[in-house]
Protein backbone atom coordinates (compact mmCIF):
# COMPACT_ATOMS: atom_id res chain seq x y z
CA UNK A 1 0.00 0.00 0.00
CA UNK A 2 1.51 3.28 -0.90
CA UNK A 3 0.65 6.76 1.39
CA UNK A 4 -2.33 8.26 -0.12
CA UNK A 5 -0.29 11.62 -1.54
CA UNK A 6 1.09 9.70 -4.17
CA UNK A 7 -2.32 9.24 -5.56
CA UNK A 8 -1.90 12.98 -6.26
CA UNK A 9 1.17 11.89 -8.73
CA UNK A 10 -1.07 10.62 -11.32
CA UNK A 11 -1.63 13.90 -12.67
CA UNK A 12 -3.26 12.43 -15.81
CA UNK A 13 -6.43 10.39 -14.37
CA UNK A 14 -9.14 12.49 -14.27
CA UNK A 15 -11.02 11.54 -11.19
CA UNK A 16 -14.88 11.53 -11.84
CA UNK A 17 -16.39 9.93 -8.89
CA UNK A 18 -15.56 8.81 -5.40
CA UNK A 19 -17.20 5.58 -4.09
CA UNK A 20 -17.20 5.03 -0.17
CA UNK A 21 -17.92 2.31 2.31
CA UNK A 22 -19.57 4.05 5.85
CA UNK A 23 -18.79 2.30 8.80
CA UNK A 24 -15.18 3.00 10.00
CA UNK A 25 -14.73 4.34 6.78
CA UNK A 26 -16.88 7.86 6.70
CA UNK A 27 -18.11 7.68 10.22
CA UNK A 28 -15.27 7.55 13.68
CA UNK A 29 -16.09 5.50 15.73
CA UNK A 30 -19.52 4.65 14.99
CA UNK A 31 -20.30 8.51 14.47
CA UNK A 32 -20.35 10.29 10.83
CA UNK A 33 -18.34 13.61 11.91
CA UNK A 34 -19.38 16.90 10.60
CA UNK A 35 -16.04 17.07 8.85
CA UNK A 36 -16.54 13.84 7.73
CA UNK A 37 -19.52 14.81 6.08
CA UNK A 38 -18.93 18.41 4.84
CA UNK A 39 -16.02 16.42 3.00
CA UNK A 40 -18.86 14.85 0.81
CA UNK A 41 -20.19 17.78 0.40
CA UNK A 42 -17.14 19.23 -1.00
CA UNK A 43 -16.42 16.90 -3.20
CA UNK A 44 -20.16 17.19 -4.61
CA UNK A 45 -19.24 21.27 -4.83
CA UNK A 46 -16.08 20.39 -7.30
CA UNK A 47 -18.21 18.19 -9.19
CA UNK A 48 -17.40 14.77 -7.98
CA UNK A 49 -20.24 12.09 -8.24
CA UNK A 50 -20.28 10.63 -4.65
CA UNK A 51 -21.67 7.44 -3.97
CA UNK A 52 -21.56 5.09 -0.56
CA UNK A 53 -21.43 1.00 -0.89
CA UNK A 54 -22.22 0.40 2.01
CA UNK A 55 -23.35 -2.96 3.96
CA UNK A 56 -26.05 -1.26 5.80
CA UNK A 57 -29.73 -1.28 5.40
CA UNK A 58 -32.52 -0.09 3.05
CA UNK A 59 -34.16 1.52 5.93
CA UNK A 60 -30.35 3.94 6.27
CA UNK A 61 -30.36 3.88 2.65
CA UNK A 62 -33.28 5.74 1.66
CA UNK A 63 -32.29 8.71 4.33
CA UNK A 64 -28.99 8.65 2.94
CA UNK A 65 -30.42 9.18 -0.78
CA UNK A 66 -32.55 11.88 -0.02
CA UNK A 67 -30.65 13.55 2.58
CA UNK A 68 -26.89 13.36 2.27
CA UNK A 69 -24.47 14.85 0.03
CA UNK A 70 -24.27 12.13 -2.28
CA UNK A 71 -25.63 10.90 -5.74
CA UNK A 72 -27.10 7.72 -4.82
CA UNK A 73 -26.13 4.62 -2.58
CA UNK A 74 -25.76 0.70 -2.55
CA UNK A 75 -26.96 -0.67 -0.11
CA UNK A 76 -26.66 -4.46 1.62
CA UNK A 77 -23.38 -5.10 0.31
CA UNK A 78 -24.82 -4.93 -3.23
CA UNK A 79 -28.63 -5.65 -2.88
CA UNK A 80 -29.58 -2.63 -4.61
CA UNK A 81 -29.11 0.82 -5.23
CA UNK A 82 -31.03 3.36 -4.30
CA UNK A 83 -30.94 6.90 -6.11
CA UNK A 84 -33.38 10.06 -5.13
CA UNK A 85 -34.15 12.70 -8.23
CA UNK A 86 -34.61 16.11 -6.03
CA UNK A 87 -35.95 17.55 -8.85
CA UNK A 88 -39.15 15.54 -9.66
CA UNK A 89 -38.96 14.19 -5.49
CA UNK A 90 -38.59 10.33 -6.63
CA UNK A 91 -37.23 7.30 -5.38
CA UNK A 92 -35.45 5.39 -7.39
CA UNK A 93 -35.07 1.54 -6.33
CA UNK A 94 -33.35 -0.93 -8.21
CA UNK A 95 -33.13 -4.26 -6.44
CA UNK A 96 -31.27 -7.51 -7.89
CA UNK A 97 -33.96 -10.12 -7.14
CA UNK A 98 -37.69 -9.44 -7.05
CA UNK A 99 -39.69 -9.54 -4.47
CA UNK A 100 -40.74 -13.36 -4.37
CA UNK A 101 -37.50 -14.23 -4.34
CA UNK A 102 -36.68 -11.72 -1.61
CA UNK A 103 -39.40 -12.93 0.68
CA UNK A 104 -38.44 -16.62 0.03
CA UNK A 105 -34.40 -15.38 0.76
CA UNK A 106 -35.77 -13.91 4.18
CA UNK A 107 -37.34 -17.54 5.32
CA UNK A 108 -34.41 -19.09 4.68
CA UNK A 109 -32.52 -16.47 6.73
CA UNK A 110 -34.31 -16.69 9.39
CA UNK A 111 -34.07 -20.23 10.00
CA UNK A 112 -30.21 -19.41 10.14
CA UNK A 113 -30.52 -16.68 12.83
CA UNK A 114 -32.19 -19.27 15.28
CA UNK A 115 -29.56 -21.63 14.49
CA UNK A 116 -26.33 -19.01 14.93
CA UNK A 117 -27.94 -17.46 17.77
CA UNK A 118 -28.34 -20.57 19.36
CA UNK A 119 -24.67 -22.23 18.52
CA UNK A 120 -22.99 -19.32 19.41
CA UNK A 121 -23.12 -17.53 22.79
CA UNK A 122 -22.61 -13.62 22.64
CA UNK A 123 -23.96 -12.94 19.43
CA UNK A 124 -27.19 -10.97 18.17
CA UNK A 125 -29.17 -9.60 15.41
CA UNK A 126 -27.64 -6.31 14.40
CA UNK A 127 -30.04 -3.81 15.80
CA UNK A 128 -30.22 -2.42 11.94
CA UNK A 129 -31.96 -5.72 11.03
CA UNK A 130 -35.92 -4.40 10.75
CA UNK A 131 -34.90 -1.94 8.54
CA UNK A 132 -33.15 -4.83 5.77
CA UNK A 133 -34.60 -5.92 2.92
CA UNK A 134 -32.43 -8.82 1.67
CA UNK A 135 -29.33 -9.66 4.20
CA UNK A 136 -29.22 -11.27 7.91
CA UNK A 137 -26.32 -9.13 9.76
CA UNK A 138 -24.92 -10.97 13.02
CA UNK A 139 -23.42 -8.28 15.19
CA UNK A 140 -20.05 -9.20 16.66
CA UNK A 141 -19.10 -6.23 18.24
CA UNK A 142 -21.00 -2.92 17.55
CA UNK A 143 -23.72 -3.43 20.72
CA UNK A 144 -22.15 -6.80 21.92
CA UNK A 145 -19.27 -7.29 23.20
CA UNK A 146 -16.46 -8.18 21.00
CA UNK A 147 -17.09 -12.00 19.70
CA UNK A 148 -13.38 -13.64 19.64
CA UNK A 149 -11.97 -14.15 16.05
CA UNK A 150 -12.61 -18.01 16.13
CA UNK A 151 -16.66 -17.31 16.77
CA UNK A 152 -16.72 -14.76 14.20
CA UNK A 153 -15.24 -17.19 11.61
CA UNK A 154 -17.69 -19.94 12.92
CA UNK A 155 -20.58 -17.25 12.19
CA UNK A 156 -19.00 -17.40 8.54
CA UNK A 157 -18.87 -20.67 8.34
CA UNK A 158 -22.70 -21.41 9.00
CA UNK A 159 -23.28 -19.31 6.75
CA UNK A 160 -21.32 -20.84 3.93
CA UNK A 161 -22.25 -24.09 5.53
CA UNK A 162 -26.18 -23.55 4.17
CA UNK A 163 -25.45 -22.21 1.00
CA UNK A 164 -25.27 -18.75 1.88
CA UNK A 165 -22.54 -15.88 1.02
CA UNK A 166 -21.29 -14.57 3.64
CA UNK A 167 -18.46 -11.16 4.01
CA UNK A 168 -17.38 -9.29 7.06
CA UNK A 169 -17.10 -5.74 7.69
CA UNK A 170 -15.76 -4.33 10.82
CA UNK A 171 -18.49 -4.84 13.10
CA UNK A 172 -20.84 -7.05 11.49
CA UNK A 173 -21.13 -10.77 9.21
CA UNK A 174 -23.29 -10.29 6.96
CA UNK A 175 -25.04 -13.23 4.93
CA UNK A 176 -27.39 -13.74 1.44
CA UNK A 177 -28.61 -15.78 -0.67
CA UNK A 178 -27.71 -15.23 -4.49
CA UNK A 179 -24.18 -14.48 -6.45
CA UNK A 180 -23.33 -10.78 -5.89
CA UNK A 181 -21.19 -8.01 -4.23
CA UNK A 182 -20.66 -4.39 -3.60
CA UNK A 183 -19.00 -4.24 -6.92
CA UNK A 184 -21.55 -5.79 -9.25
CA UNK A 185 -24.04 -3.59 -8.22
CA UNK A 186 -22.35 -0.46 -8.16
CA UNK A 187 -21.35 -1.38 -11.66
CA UNK A 188 -25.00 -1.64 -12.70
CA UNK A 189 -26.08 1.44 -11.05
CA UNK A 190 -23.52 3.60 -12.91
CA UNK A 191 -24.19 1.86 -16.15
CA UNK A 192 -27.77 2.31 -15.52
CA UNK A 193 -27.74 5.87 -13.90
CA UNK A 194 -25.06 7.78 -15.07
CA UNK A 195 -24.31 6.07 -18.75
CA UNK A 196 -20.83 4.91 -17.11
CA UNK A 197 -18.87 1.50 -18.59
CA UNK A 198 -17.24 0.65 -15.33
CA UNK A 199 -14.85 -1.73 -17.20
CA UNK A 200 -13.74 1.35 -19.50
CA UNK A 201 -13.41 3.86 -16.13
CA UNK A 202 -12.64 2.59 -13.75
CA UNK A 203 -9.47 4.49 -13.35
CA UNK A 204 -11.69 7.49 -13.55
CA UNK A 205 -13.01 6.64 -9.81
CA UNK A 206 -11.56 5.98 -6.22
CA UNK A 207 -13.06 3.53 -3.78
CA UNK A 208 -12.25 4.36 0.22
CA UNK A 209 -12.91 1.41 2.54
CA UNK A 210 -11.49 -0.36 5.59
CA UNK A 211 -12.48 -4.10 5.74
CA UNK A 212 -12.67 -7.51 4.51
CA UNK A 213 -15.90 -6.91 2.57
CA UNK A 214 -14.46 -4.55 0.46
CA UNK A 215 -11.98 -6.19 -0.67
CA UNK A 216 -13.46 -6.87 -4.01
CA UNK A 217 -13.54 -3.02 -4.67
CA UNK A 218 -9.90 -2.88 -3.64
CA UNK A 219 -8.88 -5.47 -6.07
CA UNK A 220 -10.80 -3.73 -9.36
CA UNK A 221 -9.56 -0.59 -8.68
CA UNK A 222 -6.37 1.22 -9.57
CA UNK A 223 -7.22 3.79 -7.41
CA UNK A 224 -8.04 1.75 -4.32
CA UNK A 225 -7.72 3.71 -0.94
CA UNK A 226 -8.18 2.25 2.40
CA UNK A 227 -8.66 4.21 5.47
CA UNK A 228 -6.10 3.56 8.27
CA UNK A 229 -7.51 1.06 10.09
CA UNK A 230 -8.04 -1.22 7.31
CA UNK A 231 -4.01 -2.11 8.83
CA UNK A 232 -6.29 -4.46 11.48
CA UNK A 233 -7.72 -6.38 8.69
CA UNK A 234 -4.75 -6.65 6.84
CA UNK A 235 -4.34 -10.53 7.43
CA UNK A 236 -7.98 -11.21 6.60
CA UNK A 237 -7.65 -9.33 2.89
CA UNK A 238 -8.14 -10.66 0.13
CA UNK A 239 -7.13 -8.05 -2.07
CA UNK A 240 -5.51 -5.03 -0.35
CA UNK A 241 -5.85 -0.89 -1.43
CA UNK A 242 -3.66 0.25 -3.55
CA UNK A 243 -3.17 3.02 -1.20
CA UNK A 244 -3.75 4.04 2.25
CA UNK A 245 -4.34 7.54 4.24
CA UNK A 246 -2.72 8.71 7.50
CA UNK A 247 -5.44 9.08 9.65
CA UNK A 248 -8.42 6.58 10.56
CA UNK A 249 -12.10 6.37 9.71
CA UNK A 250 -13.94 9.40 8.62
CA UNK A 251 -10.23 11.79 9.06
CA UNK A 252 -9.20 9.41 6.70
CA UNK A 253 -11.74 10.08 4.32
CA UNK A 254 -11.31 14.05 4.80
CA UNK A 255 -7.51 13.34 3.83
CA UNK A 256 -8.69 11.49 0.08
CA UNK A 257 -11.35 14.37 -0.02
CA UNK A 258 -8.29 17.50 0.53
CA UNK A 259 -6.20 15.16 -2.13
CA UNK A 260 -9.02 15.00 -4.59
CA UNK A 261 -10.20 18.35 -4.94
CA UNK A 262 -6.07 19.65 -4.61
CA UNK A 263 -5.95 17.40 -7.81
CA UNK A 264 -8.72 18.80 -9.48
CA UNK A 265 -7.80 22.20 -8.62
CA UNK A 266 -4.31 22.06 -10.05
Amino acid sequence: MFPLDQLIQKESIRIRGVLTDIDDTLTSRGRLTAEAYEAMERLQNNGFLVIPVTGRPAGWCDHIARMWPVDAVVGENGAFYFRYDHDLKKMHQRFLHDPTTRKENRQKLEILRNLILKEIPGTAVASDQNYREADLAIDFCEDVKPLSEEAVERIVQMFQENGATAKMSSIHVNGWFGEYDKLGMTRKLLAECFEVDLNASESEFVFVGDSPNDSPMFAFFSNSVGVANVARHQEKLLDAPKFISKKEGGAGFVEVADVLIRMKKG
